[in-house]
């Protein structure tokens, strides 16, 4: 059908066309996107030494709340909490002018403290996300170098979706963590973790160090990214079965006329599993979380100096494209796939040019797009999310034996609502010119 339609060699593989579709959602989604302009005012302050100075942000004026990115729908940019208050640059000046010669004042200190937990060991689909992230690999070049790995014997079988990890495994980690770290970072009791994900096939166990001793990163032979993805999975191993972290947060409200700032602290009182191990993230901002902000010493009713105030304009921004990883985590998200099928899922939406890569972005090409737009137009039942998942609960019914699977496949191809059935239905009403029409719209129409 594609190739009467469009143009000869396209392919339309089942998880390969949901992939393409949530590539060129996105994009229409960075289309549609409005943006928002909208200031506010940042000021550096000190207790009583100028070297102690920090950062705060206005929050509120006249109790009102002041509008902050999170106030903006982050598909479409639409405004969400209709109550902020949104300042101009003309209005964000008038009030540095207004408050920079008044007194400074803290209302009000809180402290609190938080735990958190190491993420569970690796499976194909977050080693695929964290070697895109953290080393720049592809998640094709990942199980490339996960199976030179594996197949010198250093880590347990690459294709998995069981973060199991067996007696052994956690027993070698657990005296690699006492040799290196100490008794204080062991966990109190051995981990262990559970699928999360419906229908995962446990038949493996995680990506882990193989053996019931694991070789330190720098024993093995391998240099490069080979060496930086084992060391990647023996951190990861290891962090499962080290201690929580546990750092302090602190909220400081400063009060200057009519207005309200903030100012936010962060101190890592024990590293525990960070020690060894930092869960990466697309969004740099998210990344900053692990860093430290020492705030000085302050109490309620101190009286601050500012050092510096200036007004400062952010401008929202529309989502992101996606990433190898991020991709891998929307599609295991939805059940869509399998770990072992989503590199090569990717590497065919590229090799195919329906898609190209723009630094670490996943961008559709214009053929992408028609495709995506000619199967989301005729046959949106197949792209659908819930339908493709559902299949996979059905594969996996007939691999257990719990479904017939003749009886499966000539309904899904030769049944009233079946594939074969709907391409002979459509066939005659899809124009080839039509099929070719490119639908953007911020631009006129034109064909590919």
């Amino acid at each position: 059908l594609l190739w009467k339609k469009i143009a000869y060699g396209l392919s339309a593989g089942r998880v390969q066309s949901t992939g393409l579709k949530l590539i060129v959602e996105r994009e229409n989604e960075r289309i549609n996107f409005k943006k928002s302009v909208y200031w506010d005012l940042k000021a550096q302050l000190y207790p009583k030494k100028e070297s102690d100075d920090f950062e705060s942000q206005l929050i509120a004026v006249k109790g009102k709340k002041l509008i902050a990115s999170k106030d903006f729908d982050s598909i479409t940019g639409e405004k969400k909490n209709n109550d902020a208050l949104i300042l101009n640059e003309k209005e964000s000046m008038a009030i540095l002018s207004e408050i920079k010669n008044l007194p400074w004042k803290v209302t009000s200190i809180q402290n609190k403290e938080i735990q958190s937990q190491p993420m569970m060991p690796f499976i194909t689909s977050t080693l695929q996300q964290e070697g895109n992230r953290k080393l720049g690999l592809s998640a094709r070049d990942t199980m490339r170098c996960a199976q030179k790995l594996y197949e010198s014997g250093l880590i347990t079988y690459m294709r998995t979706d069981s973060p199991n990890l067996s007696s052994q495994a956690i027993d070698a980690a657990r005296k690699e963590v006492l040799a290196l770290y100490g008794k204080e970072y062991l966990s109190e009791t051995p981990r262990q973790f559970q699928s999360k994900a419906k229908g995962a096939q446990e038949a493996h166990e995680a990506i882990r160090p193989a053996g019931e001793r694991f070789v330190h990163p720098d024993d093995i032979e391998f240099t490069g990214k080979e060496k930086q993805l084992y060391e990647l999975i023996w951190k990861r191993t290891m962090a499962t079965q080290m201690s929580k972290a546990i750092k302090s947060s602190q909220v400081v409200k400063i009060e200057a006329g009519d207005c309200e700032f903030q100012a936010n602290g962060t101190r890592i009182i024990f590293p525990g599993y960070l020690r060894v191990y930092v869960e990466g993230a697309d969004d740099p901002n998210q990344a900053l979380d692990n860093r430290e902000v020492i705030l000085p010493e302050m109490k309620e009713g101190d009286v601050l100096n500012v050092k510096d105030l200036k007004t400062i304009s952010h401008e929202t921004k529309a989502p992101p494209r996606y990433t190898e990883a991020s991709l891998v985590q929307r599609l295991e998200k939805e059940g869509v796939g399998r770990p072992s099928t989503y590199a090569s899922i990717i590497s065919t939406i590229i090799d195919r040019n329906y898609a190209r890569k723009l630094g670490t972005s996943i961008v559709p090409t214009f053929t992408g797009v028609a495709v995506a737009q000619l199967l989301n137009k005729n046959f949106p039942d197949l792209l659908d999310y819930s339908f493709t998942s559902e299949m996979e609960n059905s594969l996996d019914e007939i691999a257990e034996g719990n479904k017939n699977w003749i009886a499966y496949l000539k309904s899904f191809y030769l049944g009233a609502k079946g594939l074969k059935s709907s391409v002979d239905k459509k066939e005659k009403d899809i124009e080839p010119e039509t099929s070719r029409t490119i639908i953007l719209p911020h631009i006129k129409n034109f064909s590919v």
